[in-house]
């Protein structure tokens, strides 16, 4: 049965209010974190709210109180208010904050509802779009990690990277989940989760936010608080989690206590921390390194975001009348350059290493962030890990991967995504589909290979480390539904009734993809795949409303979609097996073959053919300490074959347009034909100078 939601309430003058403690003027408040600090006699508050005028510090014995204990804060010179109690126990307790300013402002938000703690490690809230959250008092106890420490190897390109949504692999029943709770999940399942990774033989997974945020948006078309209604969002949901609310406490809604019924209560225990951490600690002894991917450009927008009522003009960017900013496309942007905005990112960073053991982060909208705040977040990670795996995505307001390089940043690499696969699937193809996308060259895409390197044309990078290459993400059509719609445009509107049907690849189709998959893996750098690109899933909408003129079409931006338009069915593997296994194929060869991600650009030799869409190249395995050299074509053109002429000597072919074998699949001499829309990649064992 749907609970009450609490009301709007104004702390009432007569309400007993207990003045600050006598110890206040005694104790160093500057000796401690904002939020809560336990001591050995009683407890620190901390909160910066510079322009508030009063301050209440409120405590409940249980989250569903609407009135608890109220306490006065004090404000220092710096606009941080504290408080510190001294008697009686807090711990179990849940607490938020009531903030008045005397005179309106344009950059401060009032409200009469309780504000949580911005630094808030733990949040207990309700399933609404506002959200309803306190914080709650936990003693953070000591995890048994069972000498877990971090796990990212010394050179970033060594990874191959596996982006996914944590609940894309165990809510399908495919994934054959025997627990409760996603984390819990993702940690058991038989077919997905961590096994699966396992099948794949990827070494690192990147997890869309697992910082709590704003599941649920205000309901499709009603008119809310403020006269807003929601006209963009039928399935008022935040499914991908693009939308942070608290940077410093891990998502509850995938912990084994949750529950998605709407107005229920989610978060009452610590569950969601310890279950993420055994979640970390078990992919470390699979050897799989754990990125998270974090969202500091903008806050939640219609949720109860403390940053918003404690100091809007001090966390934001505003105009002259108080109005945000939105060069991220968001609805708000972060400024990250004031003194509380930058300590919030930079320390919730660490927390999240120290307490979680996560060994790196993507950061969303990157181009958002200043660069002193992009120095200092480097320089203090590696204080924690020497080798933390720091990767932005490197636009939204600036367009800067050539700067996050010059800081020593790795960056999504969208230059090779475009002219591999192209940018729009009708309007602007790529090389794999016989086209050149937005002016790309052939010499560009060379550079492409050799690791996008600043020094050459369409360049971005100081070095192929800083370069995350990829052709599908979470953004966009999936690569084959992209291939799908470029080789017959009439499936962008078609509606599938059989998601079988749009799934199951033609010969031209998986030809495609395989060229795709192939270049994208003899590329310099650092590899990333989506979930789901290992067979092409396609991603048809899925409607639980019934309201989507959209239903059975495929999708270009599922950031709504919690069901079966996002989560995995594996049992899809076997309609594409042949990709499937092409790619456990390409995973394997690029782990063993360090020349194919780490040669030095002169190592990498390209051959002249009068056919742009021929790319062929040598690589030399010298410097990477690769027992092989390596000759490898890439045929782009749609309707011929290309016969290339092999340098002297007996070649093994590993991968060709039929299947990657790493222990070799065949030997050949003299010449090579490669057949259209197809690749081949071949070694010779190096002889070393006598």
């Amino acid at each position: 049965m749907l609970k009450q939601l609490p009301k709007r309430v104004a702390p009432s003058p007569d309400m007993p209010l207990t003045s600050p403690s006598a110890t206040v003027k005694e104790l160093q408040f500057d000796n401690y974190q904002l939020g809560y600090t336990i001591l050995d006699k009683g407890i620190v508050f901390r909160l910066f709210a510079p322009q508030a005028d009063e301050v209440i510090l409120e405590v409940f014995d249980h989250y569903e109180q609407t009135s608890g204990s109220r306490f006065k804060m004090t404000k220092d010179e710096k606009g941080i208010w504290n408080y510190h109690h001294t008697t009686g126990r807090m711990l179990g307790k849940w607490y938020g904050y009531s903030l008045h300013k005397n005179e309106e402002s344009l950059f401060f938000e009032q409200t009469e509802y309780l504000i949580a703690d911005p630094w808030s490690k733990h949040v207990t809230s309700r399933n609404h779009y506002l959200g309803f959250a306190k914080t709650k008092i936990i003693e953070e106890k000591a995890f048994d990690w069972e000498g877990d420490d971090f796990l990212a190897p010394k050179d970033p390109r060594d990874l191959v990277i596996y982006e996914t949504h944590i609940k894309d692999m165990v809510a399908h029943p495919s994934a054959k989940t025997y627990v409760q709770g996603i984390y819990n999940d993702f940690r058991e399942a038989e077919v997905g989760g961590i096994n699966y990774l396992k099948t794949l033989g990827v070494n690192a997974v990147e997890f869309l936010p697992l910082q709590k945020f704003a599941y649920y948006e205000p309901p499709f078309n009603e008119k809310i608080e403020g006269g807003l209604t929601n006209t963009w969002n039928l399935y008022a949901r935040n499914y991908w989690g693009y939308m942070t609310s608290f940077f410093f406490a891990p998502e509850t809604i995938y912990a084994s206590d949750a529950t998605l019924e709407e107005k229920e209560i989610i978060g009452r225990t610590d569950a969601a921390s310890a279950e993420l951490k055994e979640l970390v600690k078990a992919l470390h002894k699979e050897e799989i390194t754990v990125i998270m991917d974090v969202v500091y450009n903008h806050a939640s927008q219609y949720d109860l975001n403390p940053l918003k009522y404690t100091d809007k003009g001090h966390y934001f960017r505003t105009n002259e009348l108080g109005q945000y900013l939105n060069d991220s496309w968001t609805g708000n942007d972060i400024e990250t350059q004031t003194e509380y905005s930058r300590k919030l990112i930079v320390e919730s960073i660490k927390y999240w290493m120290t307490e979680y053991h996560i060994d790196g982060f993507r950061f969303d909208l990157a181009g958002i962030l200043d660069w002193e705040t992009v120095d200092l977040i480097k320089k203090e990670a590696q204080k924690i890990n020497p080798n933390v795996i720091l990767i932005a995505e490197p636009w939204g307001g600036e367009y800067k991967p050539a700067g996050f390089s010059d800081h020593g940043w790795a960056s999504w690499n969208d230059r090779i995504r475009n002219g591999l696969k192209g940018y729009d699937p009708v309007f602007n193809k790529g090389f794999i589909l016989g086209e050149w996308s937005h002016g790309t060259t052939r010499f560009a895409l060379e550079n492409f290979i050799r690791g996008t390197l600043e020094s050459a044309e369409h360049g971005l990078f100081n070095s192929s480390k800083d370069s995350v290459n990829y052709i599908e993400s979470h953004d966009g059509y999936t690569l084959g539904d992209f291939i799908r719609i470029a080789l017959n445009p009439a499936k962008k509107e078609k509606v599938f009734k059989k998601k079988s049907v749009s799934t199951k690849l033609t010969k031209k189709e998986l030809k495609v993809a395989k060229l795709g998959a192939l270049s994208l893996f003899v590329s310099q750098g650092i590899t990333m795949i989506h979930a789901g690109q290992e067979w092409a899933r396609a991603k048809v909408i899925t409607d639980h409303t019934g309201k989507d003129p959209n239903a059975g079409k495929l999708d270009h931006d599922s950031y709504n979609k919690d069901n079966g338009t996002n989560w995995l069915n594996f049992n899809e593997i076997k309609l594409n097996q042949e990709l499937f296994d092409y790619y456990l194929g390409l995973i394997e060869l690029r782990k063993s073959s360090p020349a194919l991600r780490k040669a030095k650009p002169e190592e990498i030799v390209f051959k002249v053919y009068k056919d742009p869409l021929h790319i062929t190249f040598s690589v030399e395995g010298i410097s990477s300490g690769d027992s092989y050299d390596y000759f490898i074509s890439l045929n782009a053109n749609t309707k011929s074959d290309h016969e290339i002429d092999l340098p002297k000597g007996s070649w093994e072919v590993v991968a060709d347009g039929k299947q990657v074998d790493s222990s070799g699949i065949n030997r050949i001499q003299k010449v090579y034909n490669v057949a259209a829309s197809s690749s081949v990649v071949l070694r010779k064992l190096r002889v070393s100078p006598s």
